[in-house]
């Protein structure tokens, strides 16, 4: 069960600079990317955060990463398992633009774990809420404290009333015993949608939610990602079938590794294929149009509505799967 929604996968394609950036280490050891408000690709002259990614062509066990605002002070720094993908590891620590600690939590292989402490831009505490996994895997979270913005505190030792507000997002009920519990309701202000859940002791029993065209959707998952209509195993199959025909014109690649990402629309159809590594430039524009021509998927969907879903997709040249 996860409250914290973003609504837009983050997606990242790094640039080559030439010069040193922000006094780190020079850029022939680093890479980075530029991104927008919604942390999606773009460029130079349209970003809103930097990411820099510490001796990328090193190979190493963990990566440091560094998110910037546009303003150049520090948005956040963690490391990363994966240079290309990032995959948290460790301890990260966010900023707001003032300079102010915003939260800090520690991951493990990309899911956050143990406490995790946030406080208001003007660095009042805000609340304490604990990730772990239960006996079946679930990843879940409590939240034990919480404080509003008048220092109030509304939630003391897992009981009593919650509210969460992030940029255009907000959502708010009864918290029991760590968790979510009765009516929760919330709203997108950008995306001109709410929606009304009901929870009994965390789990969710049923959500409704009301688009922009006043159009109902009900659901009892909050996130739910894309997937092929005849299972990711089918996909995998018919890449690799398509890469290995190709391939037949080529000596040396077998076993060569490839990275790259598409967006599934809401319609289910596959679009703006991006390489992030590639091996040939041959090989690589192969990929993309086995990408493009691939089936429509099952879209993503975000309480009960279809969303744009960003894919990543590793190849093993040579191989059936990733």
């Amino acid at each position: 069960m996860k409250l914290l929604v973003h609504y837009y996968f983050r997606a990242v394609c790094f640039l080559f600079l030439t010069a040193k950036v922000f006094g780190q280490a020079p850029a022939t050891e680093n890479k980075i990317t530029y991104l927008d408000a919604a942390w999606a690709e773009t460029n130079s002259e349209n970003y809103q955060y930097i990411r820099l990614v510490e001796d990328y062509y090193s190979d190493k066990k963990l990566y440091k990463v560094k998110d910037y605002y546009k303003s150049k002070t520090l948005q956040m720094i963690g490391t990363s398992s994966s240079r290309d993908n990032i995959i948290e590891e460790g301890q990260f620590i966010y900023y707001y633009e003032n300079g102010n600690k915003e939260l800090t939590v520690s991951y493990l292989n990309g899911k956050k774990t143990g406490k995790e402490f946030s406080w208001y831009e003007n660095g009042n505490v805000k609340s304490e809420i604990e990730y772990f996994e239960n006996t079946g895997g679930q990843h879940l979270f409590k939240i034990n404290n919480y404080w509003n913005p008048q220092k109030e505190q509304k939630v003391t030792n897992g009981n009593g009333d919650y509210e969460y507000s992030k940029g255009h997002f907000e959502q708010g009920g009864k918290v029991k015993n760590g968790y979510p519990d009765g009516i929760w309701k919330g709203k997108n202000i950008d995306q001109k949608y709410s929606f009304t859940e009901n929870y009994e002791n965390g789990k969710l029993v049923s959500g409704v939610s009301i688009d922009s065209l006043n159009v109902e959707h009900s659901y009892n998952v909050v996130n739910q990602g894309a997937v092929p209509k005849k299972g990711i195993e089918s996909f995998y199959t018919y890449v690799a079938r398509e890469m290995s025909t190709y391939m037949m014109n080529f000596e040396g690649f077998n076993g060569q590794k490839m990275l790259l990402s598409f967006i599934v629309a809401k319609d289910g159809s596959l679009t703006e294929p991006k390489i992030i590594r590639g091996v040939h430039p041959m090989l690589d524009e192969k990929a993309m149009k086995i990408i493009k021509k691939a089936k429509k998927w099952n879209p993503g969907l975000v309480r009960g509505m279809p969303v744009k879903f960003l894919y990543s997709l590793p190849l093993t040249l040579g191989e059936s799967k990733p």
